[in-house]
């Protein structure tokens, strides 16, 4: 069975961000954080994390930048390069010291 260029980006468009959603639950619970959003919120702690926040905001600017060629692949890419940047600029200021949890007011 072939399939045509539309049928191939209606696939990925489906299955990139399923694939995102496993891999940071996975990345998740491999770090030791109780949920998905609270590592997508924390700073990053340890080399590690700060080499996944790396890999996730590619990720993310890779899609964005597909998505210039086929429009709907930006979305796909929106989240991981948000979430990805956000946690490198939180390591790039040193806030990866204070966790969020520990203040209530954050």
């Amino acid at each position: 069975m072939w399939f045509g260029i539309p049928e191939l980006l209606i696939l990925v468009v489906l299955l990139a961000p399923a694939s995102f959603v496993v891999q940071v639950m996975r990345r998740g619970k491999r770090l030791g954080y109780p949920t998905v959003a609270a590592y997508l919120r924390a700073a990053p702690r340890s080399d590690a994390e700060k080499r996944d926040a790396v890999d996730l905001a590619l990720k993310g600017l890779v899609f964005c930048m597909l998505g210039l060629l086929f429009a709907p692949l930006v979305l796909v890419g929106v989240a991981p390069l948000f979430y990805g940047g956000r946690k490198l600029v939180y390591a790039s200021m040193g806030l990866g010291l204070v966790d969020d949890a520990d203040q209530p007011g954050a």
